[in-house]
Order: C-alpha cells, then sequence, then structure tokens
C-alpha cells in the first residue's frame, strides 16, 4: 500500500523521486521521505502528511545527488510520524531502506539485533528493523548483505536500499508486493507502480517474486533468489501519461466515472467478432472442460468482491453451475473445497491485492483452474493464473473504484455469456439478446451522466446525514453494497447496504424520523416486493430515495426523489444503476469537503492483510 521510487543516473535524483512519489499517491499514504547519497553520506528527509510537507522541508536544503530513494507509508506498524517515515537506516548511518509490505518475524529479529548486536530502534516499524538487519550484515557488499538479510525476513515486501560506501548502485528485492524497474538512457528506476515512472521512461522490467534488482546508471540486473541472473523480456508501456492527470475535473474520481461509457465500449468491442461471438482474449475454454467444473469459485476484496455477487447470478443463470462467492481474507483461512473441477476466479483491480492473492495460490495447490479478472497488465494476480482476462480500464487514479468496477461487471457478463453458449445451457437467441442490450449500456450510461446535475442539487439537502442505508433485492442488493461503499470511503458517513426482505429481520429496527434510505428498485420482476419493503421504512417515518427504470413512476409516490435509469432487462441494471450512486457518492463527499481522491487511511492497492 506504501509507495517506493528509486532513481539512479545523470539527472538530480530527488526531483525524479518527488514526481515519482506524487503519481503514486493514489496507494494511499500518511508521510513521505527521501534519502539520497551525497559525497558518500547519506542525507535523509522525511515528513508525516502530504508530500508538500516533504517538499517544504527539503526546499532551501542541498540536495544535489544522483542516487536516491523515496517512499510514501501507509502506517501498519506504528502510528503517522516523522519518526515511524521512512527511509530508515542502519545503526551507523550507512544503509538507508524503504520497504512496502509486513515482515512478520519483525519482533524476534528486532529483540536479536537488540541482544546480538545492541542494535537501539527509534521507531515502532518493522522496515527500521530491515535497515538495522543490513547494516550488521553489510561487509562492503550491499547485494550480499540484503541477501543475507532476506534469509532471515519472513513477510510480504519490496524492498529498497542504498548505501552510503556505494554511490554506483541501489539494491532492490521482491516478494509479495509489487515492484517494477524503469529502463532509461544513462538512468535506472525502480518504483512500486507503472504511473510513478510515465513521466520519465515507456519500457520497465515487471519483477516477479524472490527476485533481487541491482540497478545502476547503465544497467538493470535482475538475480533469482539463488543469486543466478534472470533474463527478462521488456516491458513496453503503451499508456499516455495524459491518461493519469486530470484531465479538466476537479477529481480524478470524478473523471473515472466519465470514462466509464468508453472503458465499457473498449472493454466489449475488443471481445466481440463480426458473427457476435466471444473471443476471451486466446482463453481455451471448451464444452468439455466448462461441463468438467461442478463448482465456481469467486473470491475477491471490496469493490471487487461486490463485482463477483453480480457474476455470481450472471454465471449460476446462464451456465447452470454453483458458484460460491467468498472475501479473499476468509477463503485463505478455511479449508475451503478445491479440486481439479473447480473453476476459481480472482477479481483485483491492481492485481496486487494480497489477499486476493494468497486465496487464488490456496486454490491452485488444491489443483483448480485459475482465471482472473485484473486490470494492469503483468500484475502478480495475472502473472500466477492459468487464465487473464484483462479489464481495459485504462489507469484508475482514484482510490475509491469506478471503472475499473464496471469493467469487471462487463468481463463478467461476457465470460458467463460465452461459457453459457459453449456448453448450451444458454440458447443462442437469449445470448444475441443479451449483448444487444450490453452494446446499448455505453450510451445508456452518457444519458445518465448528462442528468448528473440532477444528482448534484439533490445531494444539497442530503449530504449532511449521519447515517444512511441502501436496499435492494436480487442483483440490486449487490449494487447496494457497493453504493454504500462508495459513499463511506469518501464521505465518511456511515452507511449500510442490506438486501430489502431482511430489513425485517431486525435491521428496521434503526429506522428512525429522519433516517435517509436509498431504495434500488430496477428488478421487474421484484419491483412490488420491492415496494412493499419500502413502505415498511416509510411506516418508521424515513426518507427514501429511489432508483428505478424509466417508466415505474409509481414509485414517486413512496419516495423523496427518484433516479431513473434507462430502461433496460433486468440482468443489465448494474452497469447502470451504479453510476448515480456513484454520483451520489461524489457530490456529497465534495459538500462535506472532504479529500475524495485520496480518503483517509485508504489505498488503491492493497498489500497487505
Amino acid at each position: 500500500m506504501c509507495g517506493i521510487v528509486g532513481y539512479i543516473g545523470k539527472n538530480n535524483a530527488k526531483d525524479v523521486i518527488i514526481e515519482g512519489l506524487k503519481k503514486l499517491e493514489y496507494r494511499g499514504y500518511d508521510s513521505a521521505g527521501i534519502a539520497i547519497n551525497q559525497g558518500g553520506k547519506l542525507k535523509i528527509k522525511k515528513h508525516v502528511g502530504g508530500i508538500q510537507n516533504l517538499e517544504n522541508l527539503i526546499k532551501k536544503e542541498d540536495m544535489e545527488s544522483h542516487l536516491g530513494i523515496g517512499h510514501t507509508r501507509w502506517a501498519t506498524h506504528g502510528a503517522p510520524s516523522d519518526l515511524n517515515a521512512h527511509p530508515h537506516v542502519s545503526m551507523d548511518g550507512n544503509i538507508a531502506v524503504v520497504h512496502n509490505g509486513i515482515i512478520e518475524n519483525y519482533v524476534e529479529l528486532k529483540e536479536m539485533l537488540k541482544k546480538e548486536y545492541s542494535c537501539e530502534f527509534y521507531s515502532d516499524t518493522d522496515t527500521e528493523v530491515i535497515a538495522k538487519l543490513i547494516g550488521v550484515l553489510y561487509e562492503g557488499d550491499l547485494v550480499d548483505a540484503v541477501y543475507k538479510a532476506v534469509d532471515m525476513m519472513r513477510g510480504a515486501y519490496a524492498i529498497g536500499a542504498i548505501s552510503a560506501s556505494e554511490d554506483d548502485k541501489l539494491v532492490a528485492v521482491r516478494k509479495d508486493a509489487p515492484l517494477i524497474a524503469g529502463i532509461g538512457d544513462g538512468e535506472n528506476y525502480i518504483a512500486s507502480d507503472i504511473p510513478a515512472l510515465l513521466k520519465f521512461v515507456k519500457e520497465i522490467y515487471l519483477i516477479e517474486n524472490n527476485e533481487t534488482l541491482v540497478v545502476t546508471a547503465d544497467k538493470v540486473s535482475i538475480f533469482d533468489e539463488n543469486r543466478n541472473p534472470v533474463e527478462r523480456e521488456v516491458f513496453h508501456v503503451t499508456w499516455d501519461a495524459d491518461a493519469a492527470e486530470k484531465g479538466g475535473y476537479d477529481h480524478f474520481m470524478l473523471k473515472e466515472i466519465h470514462e466509464q461509457p468508453k472503458a465499457l465500449e473498449d472493454t466489449l468491442s475488443r471481445r466481440l467478432g463480426e458473427d457476435g461471438l466471444i473471443n476471451l482474449d486466446g482463453i481455451s475454454m471448451t464444452k468439455d472442460e466448462i461441463e468438467n467444473f461442478s463448482k465456481i469459485y469467486i473470491v475477491a476484496c471490496g469493490t471487487a468482491y461486490h463485482a463477483g455477487l453480480v457474476g455470481k447470478t450472471l454465471i449460476e443463470k446462464y451456465v447452470k453451475v454453483p458458484v460460491e462467492i467468498d472475501v479473499a481474507s476468509e477463503f485463505r483461512y478455511r479449508d475451503p473445497f478445491v479440486d481439479d473441477k473447480t473453476l476459481f476466479i480472482a477479481i483485483s483491480q491492481s492485481g496486487e491485492t494480497l489477499d486476493t492473492l494468497e486465496a487464488l495460490r490456496v486454490a491452485k495447490r488444491k489443483g483448480a483452474r485459475v482465471l482472473s479478472i485484473v486490470n494492469v497488465v503483468g500484475s502478480t494476480v495475472a502473472r500466477e493464473s492459468d487464465d487473464v482476462f484483462y479489464t481495459w480500464a485504462g489507469p484508475e487514479i482514484a482510490v475509491a473504484s469506478t471503472k475499473a468496477y464496471t469493467t469487471q461487471l462487463m468481463c463478467l457478463y461476457l465470460l458467463s455469456l460465452h461459457m453459457g453458449l459453449t456448453k448450451g445451457t444458454l440458447e443462442r437467441a437469449k445470448y444475441d439478446a443479451v449483448i444487444e442490450e450490453l452494446k446499448a449500456v455505453s450510451d445508456k450510461i452518457r444519458l445518465i451522466l448528462k442528468d448528473s446535475a440532477k444528482i448534484e442539487k439533490l445531494t444539497k439537502k442530503l449530504y449532511n446525514r449521519d447515517n444512511i442505508f441502501f436496499i435492494g433485492r436480487g442483483l440490486d442488493s449487490a449494487v447496494a453494497y457497493e453504493g454504500s461503499l462508495k459513499l463511506k470511503e469518501i464521505s465518511y458517513i456511515n452507511s449500510f447496504a442490506i438486501a430489502a426482505g431482511e430489513l425485517k429481520h431486525g435491521t428496521i429496527a434503526l429506522m428512525a424520523p429522519g433516517t435517509l434510505v436509498i431504495s434500488l428498485a430496477t428488478q421487474d420482476k421484484l419491483f412490488e416486493k420491492m415496494r412493499s419493503n419500502m413502505q415498511e421504512v416509510i411506516a418508521r417515518d424515513a426518507d427514501i430515495v429511489s432508483i428505478a427504470k424509466e417508466g415505474n413512476e409509481s414509485i414517486e409516490e413512496q419516495s423523496e426523489a427518484v433516479i431513473y435509469i434507462p430502461e433496460c432487462a433486468d440482468e443489465i441494471t448494474p452497469l447502470l444503476s451504479i453510476v448515480p450512486l456513484q454520483l451520489f457518492a461524489y457530490y456529497v463527499a465534495k459538500r462535506r469537503n472532504c479529500s475524495i481522491d485520496k480518503p483517509k487511511n485508504l489505498a488503491k492497492s492493497v498489500t497487505v492483510e
């Protein structure tokens, strides 16, 4: 969840590192720091708060250097503070380290370092243990010291290290946390993610687990855990750097909400042939293979999990296979029934979500076929899966996911339709009808976005509510969970989602005069049932804002306000109904003066448990 940037070359390392760290702000952070090698001495500056605080701190400092590492920290061990911020240093000040991840055995290592080497510690972090450990193992060769330290550590990490004694290199190592290397001309880089380097390079190396990097100004060398050289193909980044800028919108989140029609068109059109059949990016899934699946798991976290809730309904409807959906952090710690007749679908925006990655590994060990739905090409989840279905959402910078979610949904529609048609459980006429509905989705979302001023106006009298409930039935309940999450993520309002039929089993006790309820009523076959649930809420004097299809004006009798989505088949509604909820969350957060793109305590890529 932290961000790492490292540089060695002909330019000023400070400028490169600060620029790179700014591009990693979406990962979430509460402090920032930098270490440079200046004339054989390390100079370290760090500050709690935003990167601007760090910039102000070093503004009048002589920070000229060709070699340095930088870091944005999201607190895990120890509160946000200057002392806990990275980089951390060895006892003699010769080694500086930045770290993304968690060292699981840091307590025992810390006690060993205190007892055997009289090391003193000044922070509450596990990262300081890494710096001290490399320091006591250092005998003039930073690469050797890093290897020895890694042999003693357990956990997940991406580590960058420099030494005052060796101004010709930086060393990095990766285990279960993202790390890339950027290849320049007389200058080279490391970073946690591609956006950090887009301004500088378009050619990178994707670093695998248990690999160590030795980076000089002229070369990036990769070694495996046994110190053997590794050959790696260069990955050419096709993103335009402008795609990571706001493009005139007030926030990245609003920009990305408005990018959804194009992202969905890209995700769909890339997969549809002239014959109307879906191409799963080269994924081979024959009738016999599909019939062999006795069970399908969908495993994910957060927003991706909510996409999976929709995917479960689609697959069971079209493919007629039982689907179990699980939160990745729970899946890992039970004994799930998985075997070689299981299809395991992992969903992750970043492709680096640690819980999802570990769940994937559990499934692979048990013999499952693993298919991942991810947005980031070359990410760890993608590389460790048997099959990969990319969402093609493009870079998503805001922490609160929008277009990644809707493109995940589109991928699940395509996957379930393809499997159903191939297996023979879905008739071609129904398949064609759903494809036509999917083709129309982008234009329908554009109509919703065109009317966003109405949603913005609605928030004027609703933004100061302390508690907001989201209710729905069927697919609407899945969207309710995501709408509630969007609101709480960026507005910090205590929002709660529940299947509407469950209200009377306890939650209705919380309904009171002035309680705001967002009611999703887009399922034609459940419309009357939903109105009955709404009536239960109204009887407790709660206020209702409804989401409904055009033509269902009768719902206005029970609603303070209604937001209509264009007419579509029931199973298509999640792609449309989530958009007004995204806008609602955005405008509420804006009125509350919240940090929309970088909400407190959250990160884009969750690489810790």
